[in-house]
């Protein structure tokens, strides 16, 4: 497996975790997100949306974290991260997805870029945008989550998969964190893991 991937990206860092979660060897092949190496024709013949993460494997190309976690899922069962029950899978991938649609998005990369070159818009203004979204999806969050330890309950699955990635980026921003403990202990449960640990931003290769 070849993973394209960016040491910052929340996207990315999902799937570094859900490939460490399932023991599954891979490679690393960084695309520098700050040189646009995103936009470069060879990267964009892999993924036509010009992001990351993309994931070559059995000669195929998979691009959008969930839906290669997903196909990790149904390819290596073990251990599961999305559940299979009805119910239980629903409130997981709405965990998630609490983070994966409504706060990462507006506060990616081309979002920031097109707030500063496209309005105008300047770092302190830029630094509020990205502390409000967070919030306001952490609030949701919060009152989602149940008694842990981890978001996913009693092991980890989807949900704290995009959970600490997003804690990550808040403390970058510095988002305050004190209305959000349950998030906070969940984070901690998950970040304590030798698979979360191997997939952190520090932990792999850097700009």
């Amino acid at each position: 497996m070849l993973l394209h991937d960016y040491f910052r990206s929340s996207a990315a860092y999902r799937v570094r975790i859900a490939l460490n979660l399932k023991g599954l060897p891979y490679e690393r092949h960084e695309v520098k997100l700050l040189e646009n190496a995103q936009r470069s024709p060879a990267h964009l013949a892999l993924n036509p949306q010009g992001l990351v993460p993309a994931l070559e494997v059995d000669g195929m190309v998979l691009t959008q974290s969930l839906a290669i976690i997903d196909w990790l899922d149904n390819a290596h069962p073990e251990p599961r991260l999305i559940p299979a029950e009805p119910a239980a899978r629903a409130h997981a991938l709405a965990q998630a997805l609490a983070v994966g649609m409504d706060i990462h998005p507006i506060n990616n990369l081309r979002v920031m870029r097109y707030l500063a070159h496209e309005l105008d818009v300047d770092e302190a203004r830029r630094g509020d945008w990205t502390r409000h979204w967070i919030a306001e999806g952490f609030a949701a969050l919060e009152a989602m989550a149940g008694d842990g330890p981890f978001l996913g309950g009693e092991a980890p699955n989807i949900a704290d998969l995009f959970l600490v990635p997003q804690m990550f980026n808040a403390r970058r921003f510095d988002t305050p964190l004190g209305d959000y403990p349950r998030l906070v202990a969940a984070d901690a449960a998950a970040t304590a893991l030798p698979a979360f640990a191997a997939a952190h931003p520090d932990r792999v290769a850097s700009v």
